[in-house]
Order: C-alpha cells, then sequence, then structure tokens
C-alpha cells in the first residue's frame, strides 16, 4: 500500500467511535466495522476511533491495534481515521501512535499522561516532545485531546506554543471537551494565525466553533446523530444555521441525562433491533429497562431515527 506523505487534514464531523463487545466482553469487530461505515456513509467525515465515548482504556493496546488494523482491512480509508492514541505510560502512546502512523492515519488524537495530577507544563510537554522524537515521521499529525473533566489534566495555552514552536510540521489541532465555550474560543483567538485545528468537543458548540474559524467537532452523538449534525456543518454560513444548531443540542440534550456510553449503545441497539450492542465493559453498566425506555421514548418524541442502521446491523 502507497501510504502519501500527509493524508488530507479532517475538517466536519467526527465521531469518537462506540466499541461493540461480544457477550464475553471481547471487542467485536464485525460490528465495529459496520458501524464504522453506517458513520461514513451518513454524514461523518471521519472516526475517532478509541476516543473516550470508545471505551478506549478499557481496551488493550493490542486490543486496539487489532481493531484498527481490521477497520482498515475491511476497507476504510486511514486518511479517515484519527485513532486515540494518548496513554499513561509513554511507550504505549509511542507504539499506538508508531502504529496509526505506518497503517496511513489522517492523525491520532493524544491524551495527555493522566494518572499523575498537578504535574507541571515541562512535564507534559517532554511526554508528547518524546512521542514526537520517537516516532521521527513527518507523516505524524498529532492531535491535542483537552478533556479535564475526565482526565484532570489540561492542556495549556503555554504547552500548545511551545510544540508549535519545536513541532509544528507534527503538531496539528486540539479537540476541546472541556466544555467550556470560553476555553474553545481561546484556543481560536490565540492560534489563529497558526495552521492548528480546532475542534469543538459536543456538537452544541458546533456553530460557534465553525464562526470562530474551528475546524468542526468530534462528538460522543455523532455516533447515532451524524446526518443532522453535519447539515449544521455543511450549512453554518445558511439562514437556518440556528435553527438547526438548536435541533441537534436539543438531542444532545436528551442523550447528557443517562451515562453517555451506555445510552448510545442503548439507541443503536434499539434502532438497529441487535440488542448486543448494549453491552459494555465494566466497571461500566448497561442502562437499566426504565433508563432505556426513557432514553428510547425521549427521542421518538423528537422524532430521531437513525435511517439504515437496521439493514447495516443485517449486512
Amino acid at each position: 500500500m502507497t501510504i502519501p506523505v500527509h493524508a488530507p487534514r479532517l475538517s466536519g464531523v467526527l465521531s469518537p467511535v462506540v466499541t461493540p463487545f461480544r457477550e464475553n466482553l471481547a471487542p467485536d469487530s464485525v460490528r465495529f466495522v459496520r458501524h464504522c461505515k453506517w458513520l461514513l456513509e451518513n454524514g461523518c467525515v471521519g472516526l475517532a476511533v478509541f476516543g473516550t465515548n470508545s471505551e478506549a482504556n478499557s481496551l488493550s493496546v493490542d486490543e486496539r491495534m487489532i481493531l484498527l488494523e481490521q477497520l482498515v482491512q475491511a476497507g476504510i480509508p486511514p486518511s479517515k481515521l484519527m485513532p486515540g492514541t494518548g496513554c499513561c505510560a509513554l511507550s504505549d502512546s509511542v507504539r499506538l501512535t508508531a502504529h496509526a502512523v505506518a497503517l496511513g492515519c489522517a492523525g491520532v488524537l493524544m491524551l495527555p499522561p493522566f494518572y499523575y495530577k498537578d504535574v507541571p507544563e515541562e512535564g507534559l510537554y517532554r511526554n508528547f516532545s518524546e512521542i514526537i522524537e520517537r516516532i521521527g515521521d513527518e507523516r505524524l499529525r498529532l492531535y491535542l485531546y483537552h478533556i479535564p473533566p475526565v482526565s484532570q489534566v489540561g492542556i495549556s495555552f503555554g504547552l500548545i506554543e511551545k510544540l508549535l514552536k519545536n513541532y509544528s510540521g507534527n503538531v496539528a489541532g486540539i479537540k476541546d471537551s472541556s466544555g467550556d465555550w470560553n476555553t474553545t474560543q481561546g484556543y481560536l483567538s490565540a492560534f489563529a494565525g497558526a495552521e492548528f485545528d480546532v475542534f469543538a468537543g459536543s456538537e452544541v458548540f458546533l456553530l460557534p466553533n465553525m464562526r470562530g474559524g474551528g475546524a468542526g467537532c468530534i462528538t460522543a452523538t455523532g455516533n447515532v446523530n451524524p446526518s443532522a449534525i453535519n447539515r449544521v456543518f455543511e450549512n453554518w454560513k445558511g439562514a437556518d444555521a440556528d435553527t438547526l444548531q438548536a435541533g441537534i443540542t436539543a438531542t444532545r440534550m436528551l442523550f447528557q441525562r443517562y451515562p453517555m456510553i451506555p445510552a448510545l449503545k442503548a439507541a443503536i441497539a434499539h434502532h438497529s433491533g441487535d440488542t448486543g450492542w448494549s453491552t459494555v465493559r465494566p466497571p461500566l453498566l448497561e442502562l437499566d429497562a426504565g433508563q432505556c425506555q426513557s432514553l428510547i421514548g425521549d427521542l421518538a418524541t423528537r422524532g430521531f431515527a437513525m435511517p439504515g442502521i437496521a439493514t447495516t446491523a443485517k449486512a
């Protein structure tokens, strides 16, 4: 396989793809491939596999690498993939990142090492620097992953400035999952003159992110509502942009009433008719019967649908 020096930069709607599991809790590559293909056919420009909502930190390094290879072998273009490769162990981050680069992925989405808290900015810089140096490949396109509500380790403006100063060819952007629009807006303003793409971590902020010069969003509910979210991206300059944004925000708020990962899987299970999709890996728990009924009922009141998902599940 011939791999381009640089795959095209991704912009638009990306989904941190939920990972299906079999009854024995092993990853289910068949369901995974089918869902990824459905997402790409229904509005997602790319797939941020092994993100937070992928239960990535409940997967081993080997499991992630095997699943990524299976996606490529199944015909998913590597140029559509932005796998999560950030781990607590430096060597794990290097291994996953090198593997993604070798496959020709469009980029990698990298958490900071998140176990130790209150580490100096210099320590985080050395972590990212060491990874970039060990990869030593101009094809590496690294997107920082800022999610302090979960990781408790943030990505500071100073850290980004230093990384761009020394690795501008490799450090490509950031996903901001702070949940704070002021933070996203700060990244947009601070790095407006740099080739540094800012993705909102929720479609709730997609329209203001686009108006501020952002690249799109990498969002959990892209797993279930990709077409509607993509309509906002494609029409963000249109007269009906605010109305379209209000619609996807309302749907997002329904999912946020429940634990997000089990809720996404419950919706896929219901609309696909494949109950196996409900399975999560411990310590997560599936939604109970009452929660499922409430979620599906709430979605129905909005006319929510996942066109083609049932056919895909039976393919």
